[in-house]
Order: C-alpha cells, then structure tokens, then sequence
C-alpha cells in the first residue's frame, strides 16, 4: 500500500471517529427541570413510541409537538418507547413472515 493510500485511509478514519464521536449522546439536562414525579417513565414511553408514527406527522407541521420527551426518567421511559416502536412497526413478528421461503401470498 502506498504512502497516499495510507494517508487517505488515516483520514477517513479520523473523520468516521469524529463523526461517530460528535453523536454521542450527553446529559439529560433538561430532566432536573421538573419534579421528579412528574418525569416520563416506562408506561409514557411505551404509549409514546406506540403513537410515534402519528406523532412524526404532526410535529412536521407543529412546532409544539416532539416525538420523544426530553424529561424522562432513563433508560425505563427509553425501553418502554422502543417496545412502543416495535408495536407500531409491527415488530420482529411480522417481519419474519416475509422471509419465509416459499410463502404464497
């Protein structure tokens, strides 16, 4: 491998990691704003991710409505939203009927 190869392949390393790094995730600042009973949990979160189909279209056309709410208490309202999303999508059940071989639809 020559020398601009090897160069180029630096480079392309060093931009993945700072893309990779610059998406890393931070604090949840915005969940001290609130009381502590009054953050979203699993059951918000479950019900959330279910409507979140929904909620997408409606927040393209309304500033006052987000898809996932930033004052939540963790990773039980961030599992619960996933299982809501995997509802709505259908799920692995649904997509396992599509790989089937020799399927007749």
């Amino acid at each position: 491998m020559g020398r601009s190869r090897v160069a180029a392949l630096a480079a392309v390393v060093v931009l993945a990691a700072l893309l990779l790094t610059g998406c890393a995730p931070g604090a949840n600042d915005a969940a001290a704003t609130v009381p502590p009973e009054e953050l979203a949990g699993f059951w918000l979160g479950l019900w959330q991710g279910f409507i979140s189909p929904i909620t997408f279209i409606v927040s393209l056309f309304n500033a006052e409505v987000n898809i996932y709410e930033v004052r939540n208490d963790g990773n039980f309202y961030n599992f619960g939203f996933m299982i809501g999303v995997a509802i709505a999508f259908g799920g692995p059940a649904s997509a396992g009927g599509y790989a089937t071989p020799g399927r007749k639809g």
